[in-house]
């Protein structure tokens, strides 16, 4: 196989720096030294049975067929899938949920002046591409959770349709009031677009894929390339997981037929305007129409024309209508019983459903969890069990708003809070570089991962090849360790981490599977086997990845969770809080200063005038001192545990399994103490205290987002509670880290 240049120059960094790596030791995080010698024995015979054909195998009928939530190959796949598990002799079965589901009626969106232009609304198929032609058993594009609507008006470009990208239409006097806006996908949550769209009082939003960001602005477009094509069209759901994930009309309960819901025109997460997507070949004769101001250089895109802000010439009428009714929704679970802790449950997950065929996202995540099942199920046959229960789940319905693994999650609740250790999960995979966010407790134990899987192409492992991709980018030949990023919301691990408090992962690779055909047509079989990851080596090495994190989960004599990091996180967010509490008051006292110097010239010459701006309320004065007094008492408790636990590990001392299941479930609910009943201010189903999506922001994550967003909305009342509230929540993990501390101090000899 030919090295490409870019391999190339890793492998020779890696060759160039070669020495004493990051966690270069073989010892495992909560393993004894002969535990850790069989357990990398395990993980030997583990790898030696992974097979990449059944991947190839799995991902062509998998993806055979548009596979959409409500579809019936949606069904019949979930039934395939039970199958399997059932015959690796899993205790398995299908758990439906009843999801408030819209699917298109009416789809209209036509320029009514100063031409007339009928968008075309459809995708080519490919030749050689049988999915791209099954156009009856597809989902027409649009965007799910849209309410219905009939409206038209003038045309404003809005860019991303992000609250920045408002201020600077309000800057320069653009209203968009009463108008229907354009904007462009990217920047965040697609449906934050129409949420804040609404906010500035348009009426209508259209959302188009630019060839800038993921067309032939990036490169070639499919077949030729990996990019979208002029017709191609990015389905997705615009509900407001903000606010909470899961089915619209039954917050904070499973949405079992029995379930009570409430009346779908009070649901908070619908649309407040009618919203849908546009391919860039529909888009630019909208956008060519336009008058009014050039738009700002970062805001232009890819097609051959210039960019204007509107409102204008140009006006578009849109109709939506849509069928509205309860979806059945397949989840798939299945448990393999462990042999000692079988209440501790370690759950692996990735989700099932696609807005068509679905072959990378999100197949090519679930092949590998599936190929991990059979193996595991291979190694139960020479008298292997894990110690701890394995739960594997293939969600349904993630795609419309992440409903499968919420209404599971909602249902469970009080099983998961006692049960739940770990949640691992995947959504899709490619060829490239490892990556993980989750809960920093389990970053140690991932580069320990990290340093025993041996990349495909370079032959190094993971993490050098990580390191090494940081020191081309930086310049930097510093080593360090894979860092887990803080995770918001965007896929099946929100309503574990940020509902329940269970300690989550969620892992992948990628980075040279680039390509912009995500959610559209084109997300089939011959595309992935072409541009995804062609010969399943990278599903291989994933396999390899998540199926060393469950089995380590699963075998550890104690849960191998460290918090050094978690505290250093928690210096980092306050200061960073800190820092945007004095940068709004400087900024406060400036404008408000420019603002009386003004009116006090204003004063002194009649013939002048402006228009004055509002002042701003003073910004009050914030202490922050108990937060900073509760990270550090538990900076002194995590340093004291980690003294206990090195004591408890040199003196050979050992643990009754009463002991170890005491000590198992202090540090999993450790997790859970960062959460409170009452929820966040304004979003009680959102419970962790430490992370959750921004209200604005979607997918990306706000760290202790309850102070930081009432300092960002200048709720300085709101601001002064939460500061308490978070040092009490900090204290209750202190305390657990101590009751973990005391109980290795009583077991040494």
């Amino acid at each position: 196989m030919r090295i490409k240049p870019g391999i190339w120059l890793i492998t020779l960094l890696i060759f160039l720096f070669s020495g004493e790596a990051y966690g270069q030791s073989k010892s495992l995080n909560g393993y004894t030294s002969e535990q850790a010698a069989a357990q990398y024995e395990l993980e030997s015979r583990f790898d030696g049975l992974i097979q990449a054909g059944n991947l190839r195998d799995w991902l062509k009928r998998l993806a055979a067929r548009p596979q959409h939530l409500g579809s019936p190959y949606r069904k019949d796949n979930a039934e395939f899938i039970l199958s399997l598990f059932q015959k690796w002799g899993f205790d398995a079965r299908i758990e439906t949920f009843y999801v408030y589901f819209p699917t298109p009626k009416v789809r209209k969106l036509e320029m009514v002046a100063p031409t007339s232009f009928h968008a075309k609304l459809t995708a080519p198929p490919v030749e050689g591409d049988p999915v791209t032609a099954m156009q009856e058993e597809q989902l027409p594009s649009y965007n799910a959770y849209s309410i219905d609507g009939d409206v038209t008006g003038e045309l404003v470009y809005a860019n991303q349709g992000l609250h920045q990208d408002y201020a600077e239409l309000e800057r320069r006097g653009i209203d968009v009031q009463g108008k229907i806006v354009i904007v462009r996908y990217g920047g965040g949550y697609r449906g934050i677009k129409p949420k804040v769209a609404a906010e500035k009082g348009a009426i209508g939003c259209l959302i188009y894929s630019d060839p800038r960001d993921s067309g032939y602005g990036q490169g070639d477009v499919y077949p030729r390339g990996s990019f979208m094509p002029p017709d191609g069209v990015q389905r997705g759901s615009v509900l407001d997981i903000t606010l909470y994930p899961g089915d619209p009309l039954t917050p904070f309960v499973g949405a079992t037929l029995q379930a009570e819901r409430i009346d779908p025109r009070d649901a908070p997460t619908l649309s407040r305007i009618p919203v849908f997507p546009l391919s860039y070949a529909d888009a630019q004769p909208l956008l060519e129409a336009m008058t009014g101001p050039v738009a700002p250089p970062d805001w232009r895109g890819a097609l051959p024309i210039t960019y204007h802000l509107g409102p204008g010439e140009a006006e578009v009428h849109l109709k939506l209508e849509f069928d509205w009714k309860l979806t059945p929704a397949y989840n798939v679970i299945a448990k393999m019983e462990g042999s000692e802790r079988p209440d501790e449950w370690i759950i692996r997950g990735n989700h099932s459903d696609g807005w068509v065929a679905g072959a990378a996202d999100p197949l090519s995540g679930l092949i590998v969890l599936m190929e991990e099942a059979r193996v595991m199920s291979e190694l139960t046959r020479s008298g292997w069990r894990p110690n701890r229960t394995l739960v594997f789940c293939a969600w349904d319905a993630e795609e419309p708003g992440i409903i499968g693994s919420t209404e599971w999650v909602e249902t469970h609740a009080a099983e998961l809070k006692e049960k739940a250790a770990v949640y691992i999960n995947t959504d899709s995979n490619g060829r490239g570089f490892l990556w993980g966010a989750g809960s920093p407790c389990l970053e140690e134990f991932f580069n320990q991962v990290a340093r025993d899987v041996v990349d495909p192409q370079t032959g190094v492992s993971v993490a050098e090849r990580a390191w090494a991709s940081r020191a081309m980018r930086t310049g930097s030949a510093e080593r360090s360790p894979i860092r887990l990023s803080a995770l918001g919301s965007g896929s099946d691990f929100a309503s574990f981490l940020q509902h329940l408090g269970v300690i989550s992962l969620n892992v992948g690779y990628g980075g040279e599977n680039r390509g912009g055909i995500g959610h559209s047509i084109y997300d089939t079989f011959p595309y992935y086997v072409r541009f995804g990851d062609p010969a399943f080596e990278y599903g291989v090495a994933l396999a390899k990845t998540t199926g060393r994190i469950a089995l380590r989960l699963a075998n550890a004599d104690i849960l191998p969770f460290e918090f050094k990091d978690f505290v250093n996180r928690l210096s980092q967010f306050i200061k960073e809080i800190r820092e945007l509490w004095e940068r709004m008051r400087t900024e406060t006292e400036q404008q408000n200063q420019l603002i009386a110097q003004k009116v006090f010239a204003l004063a002194q010459d009649p013939k002048l005038s402006f228009v004055s701006p509002d002042r701003l309320n003073p910004v009050p004065i914030l202490d922050f001192s108990p937060i900073e007094e509760a990270i550090f008492r538990m900076e002194e408790s995590i340093r004291a545990y980690e003294e206990a636990r090195i004591a408890f590990v040199q003196s050979g001392s050992s643990l009754s399994l009463e002991e170890k299941l005491r000590l198992d479930r202090i540090l999993y609910k450790s997790e859970r103490a960062l959460t409170r009943a009452e929820g966040l201010p304004t979003r009680p189903w959102f419970k962790h205290f430490i992370y959750a999506p921004g209200s604005y922001a979607g997918y990306g994550v706000k760290t202790f987002p309850g102070l930081r967003e009432a300092i960002e909305k200048r709720k300085w009342t709101e601001a002064r509670a939460q500061i308490p509230i978070l040092a009490e929540v900090l204290e209750e993990f202190t305390t657990q880290v101590k009751r973990a501390r005391e109980l290795l101090e009583s077991a040494v000899k």
